[in-house]
């Protein structure tokens, strides 16, 4: 029994010691972001017309795309949970794809495609891409929708399909067993689905650079001025728009943990 008792204790401190490391990481990364800050620079980026227009564009584009992901997310997500797909592996695989290649080598994809006859057809008939605004939505829903596909599968796959089965039994139709029973359950996981879209597609840089381009006052995203003002090494400004992304971060990531698990804020 004694020995038990060490092994557990061993074990125990172990894994918190492992925790408790890789906790202090992140403390130092923040510290020194705090150390280097210069209060003066932050709060006249604050001020800063750029900075309002980046901030602007960021909320704004983030908003449309989580909306998208959540819109074309839901159904996706439904399909691949419940139905019957020929070859569900090979679709499963093709659907990570954009949430594993890396964000500047879709991004390359993206400016080849729309440089193609279909993509050269879409942009003289709905609306320009490449270098415009309209690329940043693009190029961020492009990995954030495949995520938010692969989030409600996941969600819907633990939601019970019995309960659907009970419904239909009762006199539901398919679509009214799927309106009135399931999404109501995974409506947690959807709140937190839109929150995660929303915080990948506000820092999404790789590809957003890569289609949308980095004109100042156009294209010019949070993520985007960090990039120029390092490029024009304007060091103490990057940092204090680093400071103003991590705040935003910190508070979604916050809100996200509060939607979901509501005595987190006491634990």
């Amino acid at each position: 029994m004694g020995r038990k008792k060490i092994a557990a204790k061993a074990f125990t401190m172990a894994f918190s010691g492992l925790l408790t490391m890789v906790l202090m990481y992140i403390l130092l990364l923040l510290f020194s972001q705090v150390s280097y800050l210069n209060k003066e620079v932050l709060l006249s980026s604050l001020k800063d017309r750029e900075v309002h227009f980046a901030l602007a564009l960021s909320l704004e584009s983030a908003l449309v795309v989580a909306a998208l992901a959540l819109l074309i997310g839901i159904p996706a997500g439904y399909a691949l949970s419940r139905f019957t797909v020929p070859a569900k592996a090979v679709i499963d695989t093709i659907m990570d794809l954009p949430v594993v290649i890396s964000p500047v080598a879709l991004g390359a994809m993206l400016l080849i495609f729309f440089n193609t006859a279909p993509g050269l057809f879409f942009q003289e008939h709905f609306f320009p891409v490449v270098f415009n605004v309209t690329g940043i939505i693009v190029a961020q829903a492009t990995i954030v929708i495949f995520l938010a596909i692969r989030l409600m599968k996941s969600i819907f796959d633990a939601i019970d399909p019995a309960y659907e089965m009970a419904a239909r039994v009762l006199g539901e139709s398919r679509a009214g067993a799927f309106w009135r029973v399931t999404l109501p359950m995974a409506r947690p996981g959807i709140m937190a689905t839109f929150i995660l879209s929303w915080a990948r597609a506000l820092g999404e840089f790789g590809a957003t650079v890569t289609l949308a381009g980095a004109t100042k006052m156009k294209t010019e995203t949070l993520p985007i001025a960090i990039y120029l003002n390092l490029s024009a090494v304007k060091i103490e400004k990057a940092v204090a728009l680093v400071s103003i992304i991590v705040l935003m971060a910190f508070l979604i990531l916050l809100a996200l943990r509060l939607l979901t698990d509501k005595g987190a804020l006491y634990q």
